[in-house]
């Protein structure tokens, strides 16, 4: 059950430059996983929704996903952030980010405009992989996972789908998601 929560966090994004915008993130909720593990809900607010940089502070590509996976069947839940009701695709995306103090945009759209894109062969663990939405025509960001594969192997994602597999899961590079992909965005500084 979300509770709201009155706490406000300064979070300064910065790569050491100084003209980097500061972020005033509002925490609009707290939620609690069936583990008893409560993580407060993080979203950018500087004016635009969008975050053009992502912090990932001390937290390691592997123990994002390490988490990541603990939700594997958690079902599909559209809007949700809410791991005892379910996620959608980038409710997964904050919820897990947020545990470990990072925050990012709440929407999949809200994505595109994240810095540092690759090349989806040079996609690492720990990449956010953009799709479409379902509808391939529409080439506006509507879905997105996390890349759990290295270089060279066959490349798949974790991430919540509404589709066939309805929930969090661990997908491939299908014909449908290559007609769907829109780019990767790399922000673990250690594969920068």
């Amino acid at each position: 059950m979300r509770q709201p929560c009155l706490l406000t966090l300064f979070l300064l994004l910065s790569c050491g430059a100084p003209d980097k915008p500061t972020y005033t993130i509002t925490a609009a909720d707290t939620v609690t996983d069936s583990a008893g593990r409560k993580t407060v809900i993080l979203a950018p607010t500087d004016g635009t929704d969008q975050m053009n940089n992502i912090n990932t502070g001390k937290t390691t590509a592997a123990e994002l996903i390490s988490f990541a996976r603990t939700f594997l069947g958690i079902p599909y839940k559209y809007a949700s952030t809410d791991p005892k009701q379910g996620f959608d695709c980038s409710g997964f995306i904050t919820y897990t980010f947020n545990h470990f103090g990072i925050a990012v945009p709440r929407t999949s759209a809200d994505f595109t405009d994240v810095s540092h894109e690759v090349p989806l062969t040079q996609a690492r663990p720990g990449d956010l992989i953009l799709f479409t939405g379902t509808d391939s025509k529409v080439r506006i960001v509507g879905h997105m996972g996390i890349v759990v594969t290295n270089p060279g192997e066959e490349l798949q994602f974790i991430h919540s789908t509404s589709g066939r597999d309805n929930g969090v899961t661990i997908s491939g590079m299908t014909k449908g998601y290559q007609k769907r992909f829109v780019k990767v965005i790399r922000i673990f500084p250690e594969y920068k």
